[in-house]
C-alpha cells in the first residue's frame, strides 16, 4: 500500500502503485474528495485497510463508455452510490426548480452527474460489464431502499434495487457490511448467495429462501393502489430499524422479495476511532485546483467528527433511518490526534469550525439499556418530553471541548453542527450551556425549534414551544451574565404536514414577539425515508394512522413562508391574504401587536378602534414588527424579549379549531 497518497482515479495511477487490475472500482456522484466526510473516502478506505485495491471513478460520462472502462474490469465488482446527497434533492430546490450550483462538483458546476445517479450508473456498468457483481450503497441507495414515494415523479417508486438492477444493497453507513461483502465475494461466493450480512437488502424469489425472524409489510403493489398500505408498510419499516431488536423485513415487488436484513450493530469506540485514523488527506484530488476545487470541502476541512447517530427523532429527518438511533462516538484520543494534525495544516488559521456530527452534545447513548435491549419500540428518547430514563449528561464532551481547546496552536473551537436544546434543558445545571455560550458559540448559535405551534410540533416529533422559550431566556441570561453580546438564530419551517394557516399565524407572531425576521424560510421538504414524507404522501400519520392536514397548494404554501417573513414588504399581498382567510383582521392595523399596515385608503380598520388605534405607531413610527432582538441580518438585542405575551388570541384560535 502506498501511504499518505489520493486512491487511483485513472489506469496510469494504478500502474503506478504496481496493480495490474483493481479489486472493485466505486463509482460516485461526486467529485473525488478524501475526507472522512464524504462517503466514498470512508468506503475505499476501509476497504483499502482492508487488504482490497480500489480505483475511484468520479462523476464519470454516463453518456459514454469510457470513463467505466478505465480500470479494465475490476476483479470483484463495481461498487456505486450518487454522492453525499440524494441526487434529486442535489438537484432540484423544493419548488423543484433546478439549483443554480453543485457544491460536490469541480467550481460547484452543475451537470456533473445524471438525475437518479445510481440507477443511472449501474444500468450502463450492466451495459457495458454484464452480469459483474454490483453493490449499491450511500444516503440514495440507503434511504430508498423500499418502496418510496418520490416527490419528483410525486408517484411511488420501486425499491432502488429492483430500477439499479443491483445484486446487493448495504444501507446505513456501512463500513462493517462493505467488508463482509467483499470478503464474500473474494472467496468466490456468487452474489445471489451473499444473504446472511446485517445491514444489507437483497431479492429473493420465494419466501422459502428467507431465514430468520421476519415481517412481512404491504407489496409495493399494494402500497401505489391504497395509501392506507404505503403508510402500514412505512411503520413497519420506521419501529423495526434497530440492530438488536429489530427483524428481518420482507416487501414483494411482483414476482420478486425484496428483503432487508436487520441493521448492522453500531462500531464500537475502537472501530470507530479506527475509520477515522485511516489516512485521509483531508482534501479534494489535485485534479480540481484548475477548476477552483470542490465548494462542499470548505464547511468541512477544519471540523472534526465526534459522533454519529441521532435520538432526537425529528419526523422530516432521515437520520435515524440511515445512520439510527443509538449513539456512536469516537475517543477523546482520537479526536484530539486529529485537531493536532489539523493545527499543521498550511492553511489553518487556529480555528476549528465544529466538532459534533447530526447533534453536536450526543456522545453517548441515549440510556444504558439500548445497549443491551436495543432503542425503545413506541417510546422516543426527547418526544413528547425527555424519557425519564435518558442520560442527560454533557460532561465528558465538556471535557472534550476542554481538551480541544488548550492545543497549541488552537485559538477557538466553535460547535456548529447544532445542539438539542430539549437534550441541554434536561441536564440538571447550566453547566454545558455556560461553557458553550463562553468558549464555544461564534457570535450566533444556530438552533432548530422549527415552529412554535403545538400542533404542528407534534407533527414534527419536537417539544413544546415552551421548552424553547425557557432555552432562549436562559441563553440570553447567561449572555448577560458573562457581558457578552450574542444571538440565536433559529431554523424555521413552514408547510410541514399538519400546518394551517393558523399555525404559520402563529408562529408569526411569535416572531414578532422576539423581534426576529429570517432571510430563509425553509419550505417542508418532501424526501425520500422520513416520517413526515409518509405522512405527505398519504395524507395519515403512519404512528395512530389518524388524518393529517397537508398544505400542498402552492398558493397557501407561499402565504405560510411570506407570514414569516411578513416585515418584508414584498411579502405585504400574501400577508394581507393569509390574515384575512384565517379572519385574523385583527393583526392588520398600526398597533404594536399588529403584523401589517392596512392597505393604503382603507380605513375601516380604524374605525372599528383596531389594536389602539391612533397609538404611538400611527403615524408611521417602526411597529413592534421591526424591533431589534434578531433582525434580517442575524443581529440581536435583549431588549423587550419576552416583557410580554403573544397577542395571537389563542383561546379564540383554540375554539376556532
Amino acid at each position: 500500500m502506498v501511504e499518505n497518497k489520493f486512491l487511483p482515479i485513472c489506469r496510469e495511477d494504478m500502474l503506478e502503485r504496481g496493480w495490474e487490475e483493481v479489486d472493485f472500482a466505486l463509482v460516485t456522484g461526486d467529485a473525488y474528495v478524501d475526507h472522512h466526510s464524504f462517503g466514498t473516502a470512508i468506503i475505499s478506505r476501509v476497504l483499502e485497510d482492508a487488504g482490497y485495491k480500489i480505483g475511484i471513478i468520479s462523476q464519470p460520462d454516463w453518456k459514454k463508455n469510457d470513463d467505466f472502462m478505465k480500470f479494465g474490469r475490476p476483479r470483484l465488482g463495481f461498487l456505486v452510490n450518487s454522492g453525499n446527497m440524494d441526487s434529486m434533492v442535489n438537484h432540484y430546490s423544493v419548488s423543484k426548480r433546478r439549483r443554480d450550483k453543485d457544491l460536490y462538483s469541480p467550481g460547484g458546476k452543475m451537470g456533473k452527474r445524471p438525475d437518479r445517479a445510481v440507477i443511472v450508473y449501474c444500468n450502463k456498468i450492466r451495459e457495458i460489464y454484464g452480469d459483474i457483481p454490483v453493490v449499491i450503497g450511500g444516503i440514495e441507495a440507503s434511504l430508498r431502499r423500499f418502496s418510496h414515494y418520490d416527490y419528483w415523479n410525486d408517484r411511488v417508486r420501486n425499491s432502488i434495487l429492483v430500477d439499479s438492477g443491483a445484486d446487493l444493497l448495504v444501507y446505513g453507513m456501512s463500513e462493517k457490511q462493505i467488508v463482509e461483502v467483499a470478503d464474500a465475494l473474494n472467496d468466490g461466493f456468487d452474489p445471489k448467495y451473499i444473504r446472511h450480512i446485517n445491514g444489507t437488502c437483497y431479492l429473493a424469489d420465494s419466501l422459502d429462501e428467507i431465514y430468520g425472524d421476519y415481517v412481512v409489510i404491504p407489496s409495493h403493489e399494494e402500497t401505489i393502489a391504497d395509501k392506507r398500505k404505503y403508510a402500514e408498510a412505512f411503520k413497519v419499516q420506521y419501529e423495526e430499524q434497530d440492530p438488536i431488536r429489530g427483524k428481518i423485513i420482507i416487501q414483494q415487488h411482483g414476482d420478486k422479495f425484496l428483503v432487508q436484513n436487520v441493521p448492522e450493530r453500531p462500531l464500537t469506540r475502537e472501530e470507530l476511532d479506527r475509520v477515522y485514523d485511516l489516512p485521509y488527506q483531508k482534501n479534494y484530488h489535485p485534479i480540481y485546483e484548475k477548476d477552483g476545487g470542490i465548494p462542499a470541502i470548505n464547511e468541512v476541512k477544519f471540523s472534526i467528527v465526534s459522533n454519529r447517530g441521532c435520538f432526537g427523532s425529528c419526523s422530516f429527518c432521515a437520520i435515524t433511518f440511515h445512520q439510527g438511533r443509538m449513539i456512536q462516538s469516537r475517543s477523546k484520543e482520537s479526536i484530539i490526534r486529529e485537531a493536532k494534525e489539523m493545527t499543521k495544516m498550511p492553511d489553518f488559521k487556529g480555528y476549528i469550525h465544529d466538532v459534533g456530527g447530526p447533534t453536536a452534545d450526543f456522545r453517548e447513548p441515549a440510556c444504558k439499556k439500548q445497549l443491551k435491549h436495543g432503542t425503545c419500540k413506541h417510546r422516543q428518547c426527547l418526544y413528547p418530553s425527555p424519557c425519564k430514563n435518558l442520560n442527560a449528561d454533557h460532561s465528558d464532551y465538556i471535557d472534550l471541548l476542554r481538551k480541544v481547546r488548550s492545543i497549541e496552536g488552537v485559538k477557538k473551537v466553535f460547535v456548529r453542527s447544532g445542539i438539542r436544546y430539549d437534550f441541554v434543558m434536561a441536564e440538571k445545571n447550566d453547566k454545558f450551556l455556560n461553557e458553550l455560550i463562553k468558549y464555544h458559540v461564534s457570535g450566533q448559535l444556530k438552533v432548530a425549534p422549527e415552529h412554535i405551534s403545538e400542533r404542528v410540533l407534534d407533527y414534527m416529533q419536537k417539544p413544546a414551544g415552551k421548552t424553547y422559550n425557557s432555552f432562549r431566556k436562559k441563553f440570553f441570561d447567561i449572555n448577560e451574565k458573562l457581558g457578552l453580546k450574542q444571538y440565536l438564530i433559529p431554523y424555521l419551517m413552514s408547510s410541514h404536514p399538519g400546518c394551517e394557516l393558523d399555525d404559520a399565524i402563529e408562529l408569526a407572531e411569535f416572531l414578532r414577539d422576539t423581534h426576529y425576521q429570517p432571510e430563509q424560510v425553509q419550505d417542508f421538504y418532501p424526501t425520500p425515508g422520513t416520517l413526515s414524507t409518509a405522512m405527505y404522501y398519504t395524507g395519515l400519520n403512519p404512528m395512530d394512522m389518524k388524518t393529517v392536514y397537508i398544505p400542498k397548494d402552492r398558493h397557501e404554501k407561499a402565504m405560510q413562508r411570506a407570514l414569516l417573513q411578513f416585515s418584508n414588504p414584498k411579502n405585504y399581498d400574501l400577508v394581507h391574504e393569509a390574515l384575512v382567510k384565517a379572519h385574523r383582521e385583527d393583526l392588520i392595523g398600526y398597533g404594536r401587536n399588529c403584523l401589517i399596515k392596512p392597505r393604503k385608503g382603507d380605513w375601516s380598520y380604524e374605525e372599528r378602534g383596531n389594536s389602539g388605534g391612533k397609538g404611538k405607531n400611527s403615524k408611521g413610527g417602526k411597529s413592534s414588527s421591526r424591533g431589534k432582538e434578531n433582525n434580517s441580518k442575524g443581529k440581536s438585542n435583549r431588549g423587550r424579549d419576552n416583557n410580554r405575551k403573544s397577542s395571537g388570541n389563542s383561546k379564540a384560535r383554540k375554539k376556532r379549531r
